[in-house]
């Protein structure tokens, strides 16, 4: 009986781990947050939000980096207008695109801030400014923080 309590907890352990990235998670700027699925794998970063149809209020997408670097991101398979928020190593908003458009060309151009960053927000577009968000900001992740 031991052994199977054992190896469940160990096979959900497992799970939790691989499933990680696909935890919500909830990111503030002071008192406006947002449910965000979190992308970490660089399939799903590729993947990001392409495809959907719609995007729920107050939600969005964390695109997690190994470290902090130079992110250019773009609207490919975009079907929805978006805010784009790069934020350091620290969470400091450190490049806002508001209202980036789905890509109706091939090749899709690059937003690029040249400006390194180790995150990136994704949220529906119109939603940085309804929250008041603005470059040096800082964000909070829960419950990672």
């Amino acid at each position: 009986m031991k052994k199977a309590a054992v190896a469940v907890i160990i096979f959900l352990a497992i799970m939790l781990m691989q499933n990680r990235s696909s935890l919500p998670v909830q990111v503030c700027f002071g008192d406006s947050c947002f449910s965000v699925e979190t992308a970490s794998t660089q399939e799903e970063r590729s993947k990001g939000l392409m495809f959907r149809e719609n995007l729920a209020d107050e939600s969005g997408m964390l695109f997690l980096f190994e470290e902090e670097g130079y992110h250019p991101f773009w609207m490919k398979n975009t079907l929805i207008p978006l805010d784009i928020i790069w934020l350091d190593k620290d969470k400091k908003a450190v490049f806002l695109k508001e209202g980036a458009q789905p890509c109706k060309e091939d090749p899709c151009l690059s937003i690029d801030p040249g400006i390194k960053a180790m995150y990136v927000l994704e949220i529906g577009s119109g939603a940085a400014a309804k929250a008041g968000i603005k470059i040096g900001d800082k964000a909070v992740f829960n419950p990672q923080d």
